[in-house]
C-alpha cells in the first residue's frame, strides 16, 4: 500500500469536509479490498454474495481458505469477522478483528467491529474503548459516537 497516499487520506478523515471524508473513506475502502488484486476482490465479492444470500457455511468456508491462503489480507478477515458477528459468534468475530487489527492498525471497521462484539457480550468498557480508537481514526463517525453513549448508559 502507498503509505504517502495512506496518510493523505487519513488526514481527510479528520477534516470537517463531509465530502472530503466520504471520499477519503470511500479510497481506503476501495485499497484494503483491493489489497489482494482481482484475486483477492473476486474472492471477497462472491463471500458476500453468500452471505448476503443466507449461505454462511459457504461464506465462512471461501473466507477461511482465504484467510489461509493470503494471511496478510487484513480484508479478507474482516468479512469473516462480519460473518462470525452476524452469527452471533462473537468470541471468533473478535479474534479476527484483532488479527485485522494487527495486520492493519488503522482499520476503522474493525475498531468498530471489535466494539460490537464487545457490546453484544456486555463488555461495555472494553466496546466504549474500542469505538473510541474507530473514533480517534475517524472522528467525525457518528455512528461510533452513539454507540459510546448507548454503551456508556449501560454501564
Amino acid at each position: 500500500m502507498n503509505r504517502p497516499n495512506i496518510d493523505l487520506l487519513l488526514e481527510d478523515l479528520k477534516k470537517p469536509d463531509e465530502g472530503l471524508r466520504e471520499r477519503a473513506t470511500e479510497e481506503l475502502w476501495r485499497i484494503w479490498f483491493e489489497q489482494k488484486g482481482v484475486y483477492g476482490l473476486d474472492l471477497i465479492r462472491r463471500s458476500q454474495v453468500l452471505l448476503q444470500g443466507g449461505q454462511l457455511d459457504e461464506a465462512e468456508e471461501l473466507l477461511t481458505g482465504l484467510v489461509k491462503d493470503q494471511p496478510d489480507f487484513a480484508e479478507a478477515w474482516n468479512r469473516r469477522a462480519v460473518l462470525y458477528y452476524v452469527r452471533g459468534e462473537y468470541h471468533k468475530a473478535i479474534a479476527d478483528c484483532e488479527q485485522v487489527i494487527h495486520l492493519n492498525p488503522i482499520h476503522f471497521g474493525a475498531f468498530h467491529g471489535l466494539g460490537l462484539c464487545h457490546a453484544a457480550l456486555g463488555d461495555y468498557l472494553t466496546a466504549i474503548q474500542s469505538f473510541r480508537k474507530a473514533l480517534e481514526i475517524q472522528p467525525y463517525a457518528i455512528v461510533n459516537q452513539k454507540l459510546i453513549l448507548e454503551c456508556t448508559t449501560r454501564l
